[in-house]
């Protein structure tokens, strides 16, 4: 846990640099939300031109105050920040909030002058946050570091289990209100601004470590150091917090707009992508989407499994739900033969099958739904309830009953995960909430908040992604210090345990005729040249060549090819490699990203995968069942079932192949750009490497490679 925050997070004592009189002043309002939620600290304002602000005495500059003050408020002009900074370091403050823009996200000259705060604060060992932030608030000490009047002014401040962090000030106020707004309960907000010292990824994982936080939201414009986040979300799933986030710029037009508002780095957004899937964090697309699931997750309970039963007053709802749980991966099985009719017993218009339609009969009866509800959570057979009442927990005359039955199956049940849809006021909504019940207005939401905890369930039990790994990095060869061709590149994928095809190299024509004699079925032939690494593109693969004469004449065609169409390349001589059997064609690669590191990935497709796009990418290393599951989240996986009446492939051949290059890209992390398996033939007994590409870091290709991918980003 990162101690150095708590001065930042829980001060005992605050200066405002730059207070003001005036509460609607940036200067003025944090003293202002301090005074009016009452801040138990000491506040010490500093202002030269005034003895008093805001009824308390104030100091003309930081050295004057008469105690070392845990967090300095700094609402000062850009250009005097750097000397207010000194000022702080040298008065002993531990921490402080930058309120002041102007730096890295005006360009040049303000990043410079960004760096130039943010080495004052690491040599004075002072905690940053900002600049160009709208602050911090820690509502359980009526701490208010903030100028931003939304979440001051929204509603008294009140303790919660949830902690909000966000790049962006204006819109991390809008999560802020549209939280409490949901009743959620916030204990911390905080706003990193340009992160000069502290940044999005570790309030992650101050949150990951903090007793009091079990549930964590954060908004993402670009992430600057990959490896502390990667750690950050490991610990918050070991800490089993769910994360909730929402990652923008993925859009060319949002990636500029990020780089200007926060100078933020943005990554590949399937990158991010892969990220948060590797390690269970919630990417939300909307706020209301990530304020119902943060909401729902701050009741703390999960459903072990996927098995649901839904239940509800009205067919057409039930039917809903049912669409919307076949679509996010819930199990909706029918009730047993005896279960139904105990249903059917007590109401007898009902549907019992799941799911359950207990009808408009159970507003006439109060004790219908407690004993209908009774029966499916008694019955263990199923892992979270949705139950659907529209409006009728707020009528006058079935508000009280309604309450008590659901009263009274908590006190039967106080474990079951329920998840409630209704359409009613606030206060009764409330009601139901203190039963450890979330609502939603919208049962198809219900549903999905219900999938989503069941995702945040799994992603606790699962072990880490590395943690069944198909090799040691010990086994693993060396990258090449140079491109090399694809014999060379297939040689080391052998190394690495991957299957390669029979094959012979051969420098010349009448040399293959040697060779042909030792492949009795037709063969491919190849150029070999670390010049020519798309060698179909030139005509450099020639394809079920058969016979002692055709392999010998298709060698000294490849070469002569070869010498015209790319005069200067290196020309090594022609790989004869026996055809792989039939299969599917299947992509596995790796790419080393500038935040993340070697991130590995798998594709349906082969060639046609650029055009496809059904890939699925993690950070390296995983194990064999993250392999399996990169496999699953394919949109093609189901054709390696079989289809057409063909067999199904040999899907641990393929998850292997995947783990042990992982491993071997991780062994060699910041030394290899990129591999392309393209194809790898997957059949249903054994995966094949066909054709390979590494592309080593200290490539020249690497220029044009890394250009190109600019380009399409």
């Amino acid at each position: 846990m990162t101690t150095s925050l708590k001065p930042l997070l829980n001060p005992q004592s605050v200066a405002i640099i730059g207070a003001s009189s005036a509460p609607e002043r940036i200067g003025g309002r944090p003293l202002h939300y301090m005074l009016k939620h009452g801040f138990k600290g000491a506040i010490y304002p500093v202002n030269p031109r005034r003895d008093r602000v805001q009824g308390l005495p104030a100091y003309p500059t930081i050295a004057d105050v008469p105690e070392k003050v845990d967090c300095a408020i700094i609402a000062v002009p850009a250009k005097d920040v750097v000397d207010t900074m000194r000022a702080c370091v040298s008065a002993g403050v531990k921490s402080a909030v930058l309120f002041s823009s102007g730096f890295a996200e005006a360009g040049h000259d303000g990043a410079t002058a960004q760096a130039e705060v943010a080495s004052i604060a690491r040599e004075g060992r002072l905690r940053l946050l900002g600049p160009n932030c709208l602050g911090v608030i820690n509502s359980d000490h009526n701490w208010f570091g903030t100028f931003a009047n939304g979440p001051a002014e929204s509603r008294p401040a009140t303790g919660g289990s949830v902690g909000i962090v966000s790049q962006s000030g204006a819109y991390g106020s809008h999560i802020y209100i549209s939280a409490q707004a949901r009743r959620i309960g916030v204990r911390y907000w905080v706003t990193t601004g340009n992160e000069a010292d502290i940044d999005v990824a570790e309030m992650i994982d101050f949150y990951a470590h903090d007793p009091e936080v079990r549930v964590i939201m954060a908004y993402v414009e670009g992430v600057k150091d990959g490896p502390r986040m990667r750690r950050a979300l490991a610990d918050a799933r070991s800490a089993r917090k769910p994360v909730i986030i929402m990652k923008v710029g993925g859009s060319a037009i949002g990636a500029k707009a990020a780089a200007t508002h926060t100078a933020s780095v943005v990554g590949r957004d399937s990158i991010y992508d892969a990220v948060f899937r590797q390690y269970g964090a919630y990417r939300a697309q909307t706020t209301q989407e990530m304020v119902d699931v943060a909401y729902a997750c701050q009741f703390g309970r999960y459903p072990k499994g996927r098995r649901t039963c839904l239940q509800s007053i009205s067919g057409g709802a039930g039917v809903q739900m049912a669409d919307v749980a076949e679509d996010t991966g819930l199990r909706v099985p029918p009730l047993p033969d005896s279960l139904q009719a105990k249903i059917k017993a007590l109401i007898p218009q009902a549907s019992p099958l799941n799911p359950v339609d207990f009808t408009a009969n159970a507003v006439n009866d109060p004790e219908i739904m407690p004993r209908n509800l009774d029966y499916t959570l008694s019955s263990d057979l199923f892992d979270g309830h949705v139950v659907y009442l529209t409006s009728v927990p707020g009528s006058p005359f079935t508000r009280v009953s309604c309450l008590d039955a659901f009263r009274r199956i908590r006190e039967a049940h106080p474990d079951a995960v329920i998840v409630m849809s209704m359409l009613v006021a606030d206060e009764v909504i409330a009601d139901y909430e203190a039963l450890g019940l979330p609502c939603f207005s919208d049962p198809a939401v219900a549903v999905r908040v219900m999938a989503t905890l069941a995702d945040f369930q799994e992603h606790f039990e699962r072990p880490a992604a590395n943690a069944d790994l198909a090799a040691a990095g010990e086994e693993m060869p060396d990258a090449p210090k140079d491109i090399i061709s694809e014999y060379g590149a297939k040689r080391i994928l052998a190394a690495c345990g991957l299957t390669i095809p029979q094959e012979l190299f051969v420098s010349y024509g009448s040399a293959a005729r040697d060779a042909a004699g030792r492949f009795p079925r037709p063969v491919a032939l190849k150029i070999a040249s670390p010049d020519i690494p798309h060698k179909t593109e030139m005509g450099g693969v020639l394809l079920n060549v058969e016979g002692v004469d055709a392999i010998s004449d298709g060698v000294d065609t490849l070469l002569a090819r070869a010498r015209t169409a790319v005069p200067d390349a290196r020309i090594e001589g022609v790989l004869i490699s026996e055809m792989a059997p039939a299969g599917v064609e299947v992509i596995v690669g790796m790419t080393h990203d500038k935040l993340f590191g070697p991130v590995v990935m798998v594709g349906l497709g082969g060639v046609f995968v650029e055009v496809l796009k059904d890939v699925s990418f993690r950070l390296a290393p995983v194990g064999l069942a993250e392999a399996h599951r990169m496999i699953s989240e394919l949109r093609g996986a189901p054709i390696l079932n079989g289809a057409r009446g063909a067999a199904p492939v040999n899907r641990e051949a393929l998850a292997l192949a995947i783990s042990r290059l992982s491993v071997f890209a991780d062994k060699n992390a910041g030394l290899i750009e990129s591999i392309d398996i393209n194809p790898l033939i997957v059949s249903p007994t054994d995966a094949i490497a066909v054709d390979g590409l590494i592309v080593p870091s200290t490539s020249p290709a690497i220029a044009s490679v890394a250009h190109k991918e600019d380009e399409q980003d």
